[in-house]
């Protein structure tokens, strides 16, 4: 199986913008594009529809969606709609979010509640009239769409890092994604987390997709590239590091960051980060430093690499890069 490879995009864009940015990924030979879920940023859906517009093959999906802030017939009408506009490319993608408290959002049984979700969208879409009750969501009987869908069953992706969230996309998922990681030595992790879930449903671990994706900044001046990717990082690094078992950090690395951070200074916090261990969380640098990074991730196994938000110092040089010199190095 070819790895695929894909551009995940923030939703920070101007009209338009999005337009451009599909048809040059597509053009480049680009294999998904993905939209973030981030908070207080656009709703996937605008950005997502654009694109389906103004191309013709790539995959198209918004990871993740969280079934917190949208409930799930709606999630079930914007997937149907995303795969309507793109004649049949589109995925869903469900996580359960971060950083919903900001917006008084409580977030109980998440594994519950992303299991029954996936229940709902998916007896919406093939027209299953017969009902459901679960613990958190519930569909009366002769409950359905009224309108016509373009598939029943589009592709489904879980976010999640941990060893239950793992174990349910090896349940119920297509595919898996790590978000915030480009390290080879979490593939062989999640692999294993998947495959409790994978025996008990009967599947095999490779029939679920392992995704890793994460900050990217290529330009042919690597060290501004790094530079830039640090500053990035910093802003999360508490929320990843913590969840990777295969990364030791130096002494106080993540409070000295988080400190900087919190005080807008997020180039200081950059600064404080090894090669080692910005290496684990973004790619970056030069495009062969980039292309070795993801064939890393290829060689460990994954099926889908994803080069995330910002890309390059600008968005259109990045894409173009990634694009014209990376993906050429690239063996899958």
């Amino acid at each position: 199986m070819t790895v695929e490879i894909g551009l995940g995009l923030q939703s920070d864009k101007p009209a338009g913008a999005y337009a451009r940015l599909a048809r040059a990924a597509e053009a480049h030979g680009f294999d998904v594009l993905t939209v973030f879920g981030d908070l207080m940023y656009q709703p996937p859906i605008f950005p997502l529809l654009e694109m389906a517009q103004a191309t013709e093959r790539v995959r198209l999906g918004a990871a993740c969606l969280n079934p917190y802030s949208m409930a799930p017939y709606e999630i079930a009408g914007q997937l149907a709609a995303l795969d309507l506009a793109s004649h049949g490319r589109a995925y869903l993608g469900l996580a359960r979010g971060t950083w919903l408290g900001a917006v008084g959002l409580p977030q109980p049984r998440p594994l519950t509640t992303i299991e029954e979700a996936v229940q709902v969208v998916y007896r919406l879409l093939r027209g299953d009239r017969s009902g459901f009750t679960g613990r958190v969501f519930s569909l009366e009987a002769g409950t359905a769409l009224r309108y016509d869908v373009q598939r029943p069953d589009p592709p489904l992706l879980l976010g999640a890092w941990g060893p239950q969230g793992a174990a349910l996309a090896g349940r119920i998922a297509d595919e898996i994604k790590v978000g915030g990681s480009a390290n080879p030595d979490m593939v062989p992790v999640i692999r294993e987390r998947l495959r409790a879930g994978a025996e008990k449903a009967g599947r095999e671990v490779s029939d679920v997709g392992i995704v890793l994706g994460a900050v990217t900044v290529v330009d042919t001046d690597g060290e501004a590239a790094r530079a830039k990717a640090r500053t990035e990082v910093a802003m999360y690094l508490a929320v990843v590091a913590e969840l990777d078992p295969t990364v030791v950090l130096p002494d106080d690395l993540v409070k000295r960051v988080g400190d900087l951070v919190d005080a807008g200074e997020d180039e200081a916090a950059g600064r404080l980060i090894p090669d080692d261990v910005l290496d684990r969380f973004a790619f970056s640098g030069t495009p062969e430093q980039v292309a070795a990074q993801a064939q890393a991730l290829i060689d460990a196994g994954v099926r889908r690499v994803e080069f995330g938000t910002p890309h390059g110092l600008t968005d259109e040089r990045g894409v173009d890069l990634l694009g014209s010199a990376v993906l050429p190095l690239l063996r899958r």
